[in-house]
């Protein structure tokens, strides 16, 4: 953060300023402070965080920096700072940082973002199902209360 402070995002969605710097859509430089040159024709991302662009005149792409990855041991204690920021607390644990990759518990997947997984007609219907399920539910109980009291008035 511009404060000195460290934040973190899931938010993939990574930009180039004027400089080159890679930066994310708030304009916050990411760890490391990654610069692209502005000549380079290609730039990608491996699986591990690695970026590499390749130069004019090169055919092989040359190692720009490494994107690393945080993880918490709990990720819910994190402080949501708006704007898919988070900061670090007591409840969620020190940042571990290591590589992306197989073997790490995140993957860092070039030209694709994170969306929800959730289909909100799908979960309404479920929902209402739900719903309608505890209303029978409740007049089967009630039906049954009114047949033990009427037992009950009979003796």
């Amino acid at each position: 953060m511009p404060t000195g402070e460290t934040e973190y995002t899931r938010n993939g969605a990574l930009q180039l300023t004027a400089e080159g710097k890679l930066v994310t859509t708030d304009g916050f430089a990411i760890a490391g402070d990654i610069t692209i040159p502005p000549e380079s024709t290609a730039v990608s991302i491996a699986a591990d965080g690695t970026i590499s662009a390749t130069l004019p005149g090169e055919t092989q792409p040359s190692q720009i920096g490494k994107i690393q990855v945080a993880t918490f041991t709990n990720p819910a204690g994190l402080a949501a700072q708006g704007s898919t920021l988070f900061r670090e607390t007591a409840a969620s644990g020190t940042a571990v940082l290591g590589n992306a990759g197989k073997a790490a518990p995140a993957r860092i997947r070039q030209g694709m973002l994170e969306v929800s997984n959730v289909n909100v007609v799908e979960e309404m219907i479920d929902l209402i199902s739900g719903q309608r399920a505890y209303e029978i539910n409740s007049r089967v109980i009630k039906a049954a209360d009114d047949m033990l009291g009427q037992t009950a008035q009979l003796r």
